[in-house]
């Protein structure tokens, strides 16, 4: 079943709107196989190469990386070249950077996007590292950062759903910013328990609402233009999804406003962001009407600590 679903998956990269792209890719590994880089983690991901590149080649890198729009996740810097994403990622990262500790371990990113939390989590040397995402976009966008950075990291085309059938476990698993976009988000935590090792834990976020109820808000037609959100739980109605799909703990590690710091419209995506999605009067509220977004970070275990 596996192997079906990845072959499926392929078919991702063959549409009209992804060859282009791998063959740019392509294109980009042969005529700049001989470049070295490195690469430090500071508000960003910032590539350094060993020597000075030439303004050809930096036009061919900002020419792809401008086909490779729209940019949700980063900021990325390659020299001079500013990829300056949607979602100031690293502030989702440093927050939760204190509760990770994946050194030496089986780590999957499930929504991994682009990458980016991959990019910094393998400087945190896990034994391995696997990213799942069903987006031929993204999965262009990881290739080509990671031509510079040549990280061992492997990337699915594959969905949350895939891993009941996936062949590993994985000591720790994120999944961040995935679960308000889940129909059944008790089914999707289902998942991610079944692709946990034995003692294994889950880091993610979601979008909650205040309450002390057992409640959730279930959108009518969109959330904050996004038609692709179904619940957003209390933090109750959270702890409540996690031990129904069999977790045994749960901890909350912050809860944080959304702001335009942090998500916002720059010249790297096509469309709107944060601005545009809150009620122009009221910033307070979605253009919906509904509480502004607000996230839970949490993490959840498998088994009871002792």
């Amino acid at each position: 079943m596996l192997e079906v679903a990845r072959k499926e998956a392929l078919k991702l990269l063959s549409s009209k709107t992804v060859v282009p792209l791998v063959n740019s890719i392509t294109d980009l590994s042969l005529r700049f196989a001989d470049i070295k880089c490195s690469y430090k983690c500071v508000e960003g991901i910032r590539i350094d190469f060993d020597l000075p590149i030439q303004k050809q080649a930096l036009e061919f890198f900002t020419e792809l990386a401008f086909k490779l729009k729209p940019w949700r996740k980063g900021p990325f810097y390659l020299g001079d070249l500013f990829i300056d994403s949607e979602w100031k990622s690293f502030i989702k990262w440093n927050l939760i950077a204190p509760y990770v500790n994946i050194e030496g371990k089986d780590v999957a990113d499930v929504g991994c996007n682009n990458g980016y939390y991959m990019f910094e989590m393998a400087k945190l040397k896990p034994s391995t590292l696997t990213g799942f995402d069903p987006s031929g976009l993204y999965k262009c966008q990881f290739d080509f950062i990671n031509f510079f950075l040549r990280q061992n990291i492997h990337y699915e085309l594959l969905g949350i759903e895939h891993l009941k059938i996936y062949d590993r476990k994985f000591d720790v698993i994120f999944c961040l910013g995935v679960l308000y976009h889940r129909s059944d988000p008790i089914v999707a935590l289902k998942y991610l328990y079944s692709a946990l090792k034995k003692d294994g834990e889950l880091i993610a976020d979601t979008l909650i609402i205040d309450s002390d109820l057992d409640i959730a808000l279930c959108p009518k037609t969109s959330y904050a233009k996004m038609p692709n959100v179904y619940f957003i739980p209390s933090i109750k109605t959270l702890q409540g999804w996690c031990f129904r799909a069999g977790f045994a703990e749960i901890e909350i590690l912050a809860i944080k406003d959304t702001t335009p710091l942090e998500q916002r419209k720059t010249q790297w995506i096509d469309g709107m962001s944060l601005e545009s999605f809150l009620d122009p009067e009221d910033h307070s509220k979605t253009i919906e009407g509904y509480p502004a977004p607000k996230r839970a970070y949490f993490r959840v275990k498998r088994t009871k600590n002792g």
